[in-house]
């Protein structure tokens, strides 16, 4: 279905709630990612709660839920896609959900504001650099999807530009440009995606500025991040997650942990600590 269809078809998938989050979501009702952002926190963490007990009391204890202080701008890996409207004007947003209509926004109550500001910067950009958008229907422009990945103790910035051809023009020009508004920004990565398909990263990459990667620590470990890198999207959270597993598990020194679909391997370093030998697993050698 093409996404003109799919306007014509679009309806509202989150009905408005009474109770408002304290960082009011401006594009609940067509965004569609968060199912409970219409709410506030506390009554989230109730409803989570209870899902939580109608599946699992009956077999073991529930405790109760570990919040966050602070739930908002918490994520540290950033994805946007990139559009025109009807007038050609470049857009950059999220997509609603079902569907390939790609809904504009500002930013977002959960990502990164540094993040956010930054690829913001890039779609005012565009024109300027005579780039177009990609278009799913056509097949024709350049930029598809913009990735962001910050550290959060780091505080080091990698922009993945996801485009449909390797092929950049004024590419050396336009890094100027994106790091005399963003110097804070420590690497750029360029990554091809000229296929048809519904995945975000394509299989080439080049790196246009800087090393290619960015560092953060987690759990009194450092980790280099990739573009492709499977990376906890919530650094404050995994960290409670995984000293509560650590503490439940009471290990003593001396047994073999295996972390199964490790990714970057966070869990099974993080109980290094604790145990005797650790095993990492994982298949895809690019989420390492």
């Amino acid at each position: 279905m093409s996404k003109e269809a799919e306007r014509t078809k679009r309806k509202d998938r989150n009905p408005a709630s009474k109770i408002e989050s304290k960082e009011r979501c401006l594009y609940v009702k067509q965004c569609g990612n968060c199912q409970m952002m219409q709410v506030s926190y506390p009554e989230h963490l109730k409803e989570k709660q209870k899902s939580v007990e109608n599946l699992i009391k009956k077999y073991c204890k529930v405790d109760p839920i570990i919040g966050m202080d602070n739930p908002y701008h918490y994520r540290n890996k950033v994805h946007v896609v990139f559009d025109h409207d009807r007038k050609g004007n470049p857009i950059s947003g999220v997509y609603e959900e079902h569907t390939h209509h790609v809904i504009p926004i500002e930013g977002c109550v959960i990502h990164n504001e540094k993040a956010d500001e930054i690829i913001n910067s890039i779609r005012g950009m565009l024109k300027s650099f005579k780039i177009k958008t990609y278009d799913e229907d056509t097949g024709y422009g350049f930029l598809r999807h913009v990735l962001v990945r910050t550290g959060f103790r780091s505080g080091e910035i990698m922009v993945v530009l996801i485009a449909a051809s390797p092929i950049f023009p004024s590419k050396n020009n336009f890094v100027k440009a994106l790091l005399k508004l963003h110097p804070e920004i420590t690497t750029i990565v360029l990554n091809v995606n000229n296929k048809k398909t519904s995945m975000v990263l394509g299989e080439k990459e080049h790196v246009i500025y800087g090393k290619g990667y960015i560092e953060d620590t987690l759990c009194g470990k450092v980790y280099r991040i990739s573009p492709k890198s499977f990376y906890q999207v919530n650094p404050v959270q995994t960290e409670v997650l995984y000293g509560k597993a650590i503490e439940f598990a009471e290990l003593t020194g001396s047994e073999t942990v295996i972390d199964a679909y490790c990714g970057i391997g966070t869990i099974g370093l993080a109980a290094s600590d604790h145990a005797g030998k650790v095993i990492s697993v994982e298949l895809n050698k690019d989420a390492v």
